[in-house]
């Protein structure tokens, strides 16, 4: 198998934490590629129509894309559990959630790095942000009696677009007034699987 990736992507890093948490790190090849929303790389595109990173070139089947769709696949081709039944709609909505942050996240970015300088809409930017604001807020509530208990895919998502917050949005002091998020992320972080995948800016 291999898999298309780029640069710091959050939804990238997930898939590569998954892969070390289920120990299937060494059975893909990974294969940077060079892209952006405005010039899709040509490869990337043939695997993947819309352009997105991840995606996972499989020898038997066809190309999986969308970091939900290819940590599900991970999750059960190494039947590690990471989606327990008994929790599957709280599993799968905490994951949504952190995904959810990353999108607005990454718009933001790219409203400032692809448009003009004289196009860009801080309006928007500061919507986005209250997008991550509420998100961080329920995690810091409602999410933290799952969050600290036995790992699943939520707690690798919402590790994952924390992480970022922290590489491309640290400004934005995302810890402030949630400290057991942010107590629950320093110690999650330490996981060998989030530091071998800490991002480079």
């Amino acid at each position: 198998m291999q898999l298309l990736r780029t640069g710091p992507s959050p939804f990238v890093r997930k898939v590569v934490v998954t892969l070390h948490e289920t120990g299937q790190y060494d059975d893909v090849e990974h294969v940077d590629v060079a892209t952006s929303p405005l010039v899709p790389d040509a490869k990337l595109v043939a695997a993947n129509p819309v352009g997105k990173i991840p995606a996972l070139v499989r020898p038997d089947g066809p190309t999986l894309y969308d970091s939900r769709v290819i940590c599900r696949f991970l999750d059960a081709r190494a039947g590690a559990g990471l989606y327990p039944e008994s929790r599957i709609w709280d599993t799968l909505t905490l994951e949504a959630t952190a995904d959810g942050i990353l999108d607005a996240s990454v718009l933001m970015i790219y409203e400032t790095r692809f448009r003009p300088e004289e196009k860009v809409m801080m309006e928007w930017v500061e919507g986005q942000w209250g997008k991550v604001s509420r998100a961080l807020d329920a995690l810091n509530t409602r999410w933290m009696s799952h969050l600290n208990g036995r790992m699943d895919m939520g707690h690798i998502a919402v590790g994952c677009a924390l992480g970022y917050l922290d590489l491309r949005h640290d400004a934005r002091s995302w810890r402030t007034g949630r400290d057991g998020l942010a107590a629950w992320f320093e110690d999650f972080a330490k996981r060998d699987s989030m530091v071998a995948t800490h991002p480079e800016p």
